[in-house]
C-alpha cells in the first residue's frame, strides 16, 4: 500500500472583504456552492485518498451538508480565527497519521482548481518536501516604504501564490512546532511557514493556472461566474 494523500480544503474564513453576510465558501457559483466546487476537484481526482474540511466556526453543519455527496470527505472540523490557526486545527486532526503523508492544503475560495495544478503537485512531492503554486506576475511589483518606492525587484522573479500547496506531513508538522512557539508568529499561507521556520527545506515551485483564482472581492465573483458559465455541460 502506497503513501497516503489527504486534501485539506481549507473554509475557516468568514469572507469579510465580500461583504456577503455568510462565509463566501457558502456562496453559489454558476448555481453551485463555492465549497462544493473546490471539494469536487479533490475528490474526484485519482491520487487523492481522502478530503478534510476545514470549516468557519457556525457553519459546520452547512458546510458538512454541501459535502456530504462526496465519497471521500472523511470529516468536516472546525477552524480558527486566522488561516494559520485553521491550518493547525488540521494538522491536530491529522494527529495520528505517518509523517510520510502528503498533504494538500487547498483555498476552499478557489474553487477552479484544475487535475493538472494538482498533478503537479503531487508529481513535486515526489522529490521535494514543500510544494508551492505559483504563476508569473503581469505587473511589476514595489517595496514601499513610507510611501516611496524602496526597491523595484525583477518582474521575471515574482509569482503570485495559489493553492493547493503540498507538503510531506512531517515537514509541515516540524514547522508549524516550531512557529507556534513564536510570540510573533505572523503567516499568509503554509510555505510562508516553512520558509521562515525551516530555511533549509527547498521549496519547489510549480505552475499554477490563470482559472485558479481566488474569491475574494465582488468583482471575483463576476469573473468566477463567467469562468463558471464557460464550462462544459
Amino acid at each position: 500500500m502506497g503513501t497516503r494523500t489527504v486534501a485539506v480544503v481549507l473554509a475557516g474564513g468568514v469572507g469579510a472583504r465580500l461583504g456577503a453576510g455568510r462565509p463566501k465558501q457558502l456562496l453559489e457559483i454558476g448555481g453551485r456552492p463555492i465549497l462544493a466546487r473546490a471539494v469536487a476537484a479533490f475528490d474526484a481526482h485519482p491520487r487523492i485518498d481522502e478530503v478534510l474540511v476545514v470549516m468557519a466556526s457556525g457553519h459546520l453543519r452547512a458546510a458538512a451538508a454541501i459535502v456530504a455527496p462526496f465519497g471521500k470527505v472523511a470529516g468536516v472540523v472546525e477552524g480558527g480565527d486566522t488561516r494559520t490557526a485553521s491550518t493547525v486545527a488540521a494538522l491536530e486532526a491529522l494527529a495520528g497519521r505517518p509523517d510520510d503523508v502528503r498533504v494538500l492544503f487547498h483555498d476552499a475560495a478557489r474553487p477552479f482548481v484544475g487535475a493538472a495544478v494538482i498533478d503537479r503537485v503531487l508529481d513535486a512531492l515526489d522529490g521535494d518536501a514543500a510544494v508551492a503554486v505559483g504563476v508569473p506576475s503581469p505587473d511589476t511589483i514595489v517595496v514601499v516604504e513610507d510611501g516611496l518606492v524602496a526597491s523595484m525587484p525583477s518582474r521575471e522573479t515574482m509569482s503570485r501564490f495559489q493553492t493547493p500547496q503540498g507538503f510531506v506531513l512531517g515537514t509541515i508538522r516540524k514547522a508549524y512546532e516550531i512557529a507556534l512557539a513564536d510570540p510573533e508568529l505572523a503567516a499568509t499561507d503554509d510555505c510562508g511557514i516553512v520558509h521562515r521556520y525551516l530555511p533549509d527545506v527547498p521549496i519547489r515551485v510549480v505552475a499554477g493556472d490563470d482559472r485558479n483564482l481566488k474569491v475574494t472581492r465582488p468583482l471575483d465573483l463576476s469573473l468566477a461566474e463567467h469562468i463558471a458559465a464557460e464550462e462544459t455541460p
